[in-house]
């Protein structure tokens, strides 16, 4: 039987900094920006990609994702160093303070 090539997703631009940014810095919640959600999905077509559920109420799929996000994050959080663990300026810290974990 003839196996299938999956096509690799194309990677967009790790910036941080200035109007081309596509991530927020570690101080500014990290995770993607709403413009590099958008830059990814052009170049991956198909793609669900979504910004995080940062609003303090979220309904209905929205609450759903942030509670699966931070359970995720959670796991991650356990399994990194133990200076990350403890430093509260990390990213997977900032990160899920962002997502209000």
């Amino acid at each position: 039987m003839a196996q299938t090539k999956r096509k690799r997703s194309q990677n967009i631009a790790r910036t941080t900094k200035g109007r081309s940014a596509n991530y927020r810095p570690t101080k500014e919640g990290a995770g993607m920006t709403k413009k590099g959600a958008a830059a990814y999905r052009k170049a991956n077509p198909g793609s669900k990609l979504q910004t995080a559920v940062t609003e303090k109420n979220a309904k209905g799929k929205r609450a759903a994702r942030r509670k699966s996000y931070c359970a995720r994050s959670l796991g991650q959080l356990k399994k990194s160093s133990a200076k990350t663990r403890n430093n509260p300026n990390s990213r997977i810290r900032q990160a899920r303070r962002r997502w209000r974990c």
